[in-house]
């Protein structure tokens, strides 16, 4: 069994089992999210734009508009109607523009996603400067190569809590 020891007083030193790999992502994933979302409450940005940015970037920061929307409904887990709204906004509020059919990111886009990718490097890079580089490359590495096979895992059916 992996352990981890824990410094400090009180009664959570010493070594205890590590947290499962889906716990320790998770408590990660909450904790980065808490942080992020502080990040675009100042930049009065949403997520859902947020990271509608991040993919357009992604795409290299212009594609055709249904790639776009593909890309958006695969990755943010959206019906195809809510990928259309969702780049319907990013156009109204001049964060994107559409023309011949191709979306492609402003110079107002680029800033605001630039912009919250530094507020964000503010507030992580001393977290993250604590860390071994090259443990910190692997973990980077090993997360985008479980990413990568989980996405070719087919989705089971969800029900709500009581509904099955």
């Amino acid at each position: 069994m992996n352990t981890v020891t824990v410094a400090g007083p009180g009664p959570a030193h010493g070594p205890r089992p590590a947290a499962p790999l889906g716990q320790a992502v998770g408590q990660a994933e909450a904790s980065l999210t808490r942080l992020l979302s502080g990040v675009l409450a100042e930049w009065d940005t949403s997520r859902e734009t947020y990271l509608a940015l991040q993919r357009l970037a992604a795409l290299g920061g212009q594609a055709s508009r249904d790639a776009y929307e593909n890309d958006l409904a695969d990755w943010l887990d959206l019906d195809a109607q809510a990928a259309r709204a969702l780049t319907a906004r990013l156009a109204a509020a001049g964060l994107a523009a559409e023309q011949d059919g191709t979306i492609a990111l402003t110079g107002p886009g680029r800033a605001r996603r630039e912009g919250i990718l530094a507020a964000a490097a503010q507030v992580t890079g001393p977290l993250l400067a604590a860390l071994d580089h090259d443990d910190v490359a692997t973990t980077i590495r090993t997360l985008n190569e479980i990413t990568r096979r989980a996405r070719g895992i087919p989705a089971r059916r969800t029900t709500t809590e009581g509904n099955s």
